[in-house]
């Protein structure tokens, strides 16, 4: 890996470059990665499951389209024929265009709705890169990195990392958006979320756990805080049944630290499989409980940190997500029955992101209970209710089976 990457840097040059990653640029590299592998194509046609999370379901559609020849004649070069069969982790595959869902958003303030409507596609190409003013940008996804790496390497001292965060508004803000009580703290900084004494497992906790982070599809069931009191956390959006219903937020009640600034005071976190044991927090019950819970803190940690890829995309080019809100544009390159002709395994987390029910004539769909939109990368091995971890078993059935002539039982 490039240094200056795994430090969090690029070169304007290397940034620039990625202005030119759209969707075809993408698609490409998967098909020459596919046939340099496998130069067999019924081997690959065989052998090959495609699929992705989030962004790589619509992704995957499109591959699975795509004529890569020019030539809709030939398809030996088209997407479906590089692939056995699909896969969809909390996403459909689909060739179109990523949007929130079916179900409606609630009117929200600013700070909220613009990295939503970002996300799902109002991006311009005026940056080459996805970044937000705040919260979503390559500065605060290499911070999300260093969180892991500190919660990773010494998971109980309190104030590794957000001392050391860098003084600037973006991480101030992001910050504040990702730790405010209410709007006072959010708007005045008073308390400062810098002065909240937390061990490093619980500073990752309170960014991305479903019942503080407010993004549905930055959220993971990982636990819960405990040491000192909380409360309910009303920015950037009350818990109410239109919000939590509305599956942008999730569907758990958020919590937030109470204590600020106070050096006896040390707020701790309780992993996935203490969460209803003697080691509970007295608020847990509230909030959450052990069938909600399906990810290890410590694992997170390692997958956040581990070299040598990044977790999160820290330079994700806006190029990509633009082109998929243009999808129309792209009809002269599909064969438009490219993902029916493969099996499909959808898994959807029950506390996921909305997503709109496909008409596939060869799918197999399971619902996952208690997991959020990254669990299903996440989850731990062993599972509170005593099973295996559902995503891997079924991903791993499905590949076991002849999936040429897979069909629905």
């Amino acid at each position: 890996m490039d240094g200056r990457r795994f430090a969090g840097h690029a070169s304007g040059a290397d940034v620039a470059w990625l202005s030119h990653v759209g969707i075809e640029q993408t698609l490409r590299d998967q098909y020459d990665l596919l046939r340099h592998e496998l130069s067999d194509p019924e081997l690959r046609k065989r052998k090959v499951l495609c699929g992705g999370h989030s962004l790589g379901g619509f992704i995957t559609g499109y591959f699975a389209e795509w004529d890569f020849d020019g030539d809709p004649a030939t398809t030996g070069d088209a997407g479906y024929n590089q692939c056995g069969g699909y896969f969809a982790l909390d996403t459909v595959i689909e060739a179109g265009a990523p949007s929130p869902g079916q179900s409606a958003l609630p009117d929200l303030p600013e700070a909220v709705s613009a990295p939503v409507d970002a996300f799902f596609g109002s991006i311009s190409t005026a940056s080459p890169v996805l970044a937000l003013p705040t919260v979503i940008n390559p500065e605060t996804t290499n911070l999300l990195a260093l969180t892991g790496l500190a919660a990773r390497l010494d998971p109980d001292s309190t104030d590794g990392i957000v001392p050391r965060m860098p003084d600037n508004p973006n991480i101030d803000w992001t910050l504040r958006t990702l730790l405010s009580g209410d709007y006072a703290m959010f708007a005045t900084g008073d308390p400062d979320v810098r002065t909240l004494n937390a061990t490093n497992e619980a500073v990752l906790g309170a960014i991305l756990d479903d019942n503080s982070q407010p993004l549905g599809f930055l959220q993971v069931s990982v636990g819960f805080i405990t040491g000192a009191p909380v409360r309910d956390k009303l920015f950037p959006v009350p818990a109410t049944p239109e919000v939590l219903g509305s599956g942008f937020f999730g569907d758990a009640l958020k919590a937030s630290p109470a204590v600020f600034a106070d050096p006896g005071v040390v707020y701790r976190w309780l992993d996935y499989d203490e969460v209803g044991t003697g080691a509970s927090s007295p608020d847990e019950a509230r909030y959450t409980d052990r069938g909600s819970e399906v990810t290890s803190i410590a694992e997170l940690a390692r997958n956040l940190s581990e070299p040598p890829l990044d977790f999160t995309e820290w330079y994700f080019p806006s190029r990509l997500p633009f082109d998929l809100a243009s999808a129309t544009r792209f009809e002269g390159h599909l064969h438009r029955d490219g993902v029916a002709r493969n099996p499909v395994v959808t898994l959807v987390a029950s506390g996921g992101i909305p997503l709109p029910e496909k008409d596939h004539p060869n799918e197999r769909r399971w619902v996952l209970p208690g997991y959020k939109h990254i669990d299903v990368l996440t989850a731990a091995a062993d599972q509170n209710d005593g099973r295996p971890e559902q995503v891997s078993q079924t991903l791993a059935d499905f590949a076991a089976d002849r999936v040429g002539s897979f069909t629905v039982g």
